[in-house]
């Protein structure tokens, strides 16, 4: 119930691990979960493919605000649309905001410039948690981040606070350090990280962990580990190359679970693998496996 209440007191959470693990299903079970619980979610998603939509049957964002369910709201965003927005917005003359957009240096900076990209998706989660969101959607009580897919997921949470040493004027370096203030707020920003029971999955884990204690001076309010096997039968001789992979991979899950729990003290929830196809019903039995972890958390 700690962690429930943890999470419902925040105003941004970043749900961050490698690719292939469910993160944007764990992403969006929160955010269900949270939603039940009367809170106002927007989910904001950055991958190109744009998975958040397909696991919740909603269309596609397109950019747009989309209600998926009561109380929970979808959005995906592309960083290099939110830099020229900012450019737009600051600017607001037509013919100089013409130019600058088609320029080659505007274009190679943007593209190049370590961080700038994180940081603003950052500054449009920033801009909607404290209420500058169009009329269908003014002020969410929380936005999770279904952030990209990488090795370290440190390299997002970091990008604000780079941009900010590097660029020390101007609106994209007041944006940066705003957004670096609003993260280190222990009170409003927290993270989750998602992994499986897997050797890759868990050394990138741990990796994650401890820079995010090493850089941030942070912990995430939550480990998940998804997509566990469940405990397999007693090995016996007469049994199936099935069940006899069944239980070498419950092994393996058991090995790396140990692995990460000498490392990790904190919060920790678990969640089985379900033969379910992607989809709302997954995000169902997912948030309903979480909730009860959790609740004994």
């Amino acid at each position: 119930m700690e962690v429930l209440k943890r999470l419902d007191q925040l105003e941004l959470l970043v749900v961050t691990g490698k690719g292939g693990v469910g993160k944007s299903t764990v992403s969006a079970a929160l955010g269900a979960l949270l939603a039940n619980r009367g809170r106002t979610v927007l989910l904001l998603e950055v991958d190109p493919r744009e998975n958040l939509h397909l696991l919740l049957d909603t269309p596609p964002s397109g950019g747009e605000i989309v209600e998926a369910a009561s109380n929970l709201w979808l959005q995906h965003l592309e960083p290099r649309k939110l830099l020229d927005d900012l450019v737009r917005e600051k600017l607001k003359v037509g013919a100089l905001v013409r130019k600058i957009l088609s320029s080659p240096v505007h274009r190679h900076f943007t593209e190049g410039c370590p961080g700038l990209k994180e940081t603003a998706v950052f500054g449009r989660a920033l801009r909607m948690v404290e209420g500058h969101g169009p009329k269908k959607l003014r002020k969410p009580d929380v936005v999770i981040l279904d952030a990209p897919a990488s090795g370290h997921g440190i390299a997002w949470m970091a990008a604000p606070r780079l941009v900010a040493e590097v660029i020390s004027s101007g609106p994209i370096g007041h944006l940066a350090t705003e957004i670096t203030t609003f993260l280190e707020d222990r009170d409003r920003f927290g993270s989750v990280v998602v992994t499986t029971a897997e050797e890759m999955p868990i050394q990138e884990t741990i990796e994650l962990l401890e820079a995010m204690e090493q850089r941030l001076d942070r912990r995430p309010e939550l480990v998940v580990v998804n997509a566990l096997y469940p405990s397999a039968p007693k090995p016996r001789r007469s049994d199936d190359e099935a069940t006899r992979l069944w239980a070498r991979r419950r092994a393996v899950n058991e090995e790396e679970l140990a692995r990460l729990t000498s490392i990790w003290d904190g919060p920790l929830a678990e969640v089985a693998l379900e033969p379910i196809d992607a989809g709302p019903t997954l995000v169902g039995v997912v948030g309903e496996q979480l909730a009860l972890d959790l609740r004994r958390t």
